[in-house]
Formats: structure tokens, C-alpha cells, sequence
């Protein structure tokens, strides 16, 4: 499935948090992420954000798109990182 993610979590956690969605999907733009998981991975990326955050004082926020075949993506200004350019 095509999933993105939203965090936004106290500075403190930050650079953690930014570590740990890039070894899973691609860094979209500031605290945006989107990329292909298996239920496997996105079930162990799930588990490892709770370990991290602090459920009193952060959010992630997950969208199931489905597919990026079939999701619609517009950007208005500059795309900071484009994921289309990963293989």
C-alpha cells in the first residue's frame, strides 16, 4: 500500500523522528513522507514511532492512499524533494 505520513512532535524528538520515517519512506518535505509499505513495515514503523513519540505532546498523522498509481499529487511552488526521482 502507498501511505503518507504527517509528524509533528516536540523539538526535542525531531531529528529522531526525521531518522527513523527515512529509513522506511521517502522525505517528501519538512515533516511530509510518502512511499510503498507492506503491512509488515508499516505494523514495525508503527511500533517504533510509539516507542519514540510522546502520545501527550506528539502527532503522526497516516494516510492510506492505496496506491500512488492511483492517488492524484499536485504541487504548488517549489517540491522540495520529489520522491519520483527513487527507484
Amino acid at each position: 500500500m502507498y501511505y503518507i505520513i504527517v509528524y509533528d512532535v516536540n523539538v526535542d524528538r525531531v531529528q529522531k523522528m526525521l531518522k527513523l520515517m527515512r529509513e522506511y519512506v521517502n522525505h517528501v518535505q519538512n515533516s511530509v513522507f510518502e512511499g510503498e509499505l507492506t503491512d509488515a513495515q508499516l505494523a514495525e514503523l508503527k511500533e517504533k514511532v510509539r516507542d519514540l513519540m510522546n502520545e501527550e505532546e506528539d502527532s503522526i498523522i497516516i494516510y492510506c492512499v492505496g496506491s500512488k498509481r492511483w492517488s492524484n499529487r499536485e504541487v504548488l511552488g517549489i517540491e522540495k524533494r520529489s520522491a519520483d526521482n527513487f527507484i
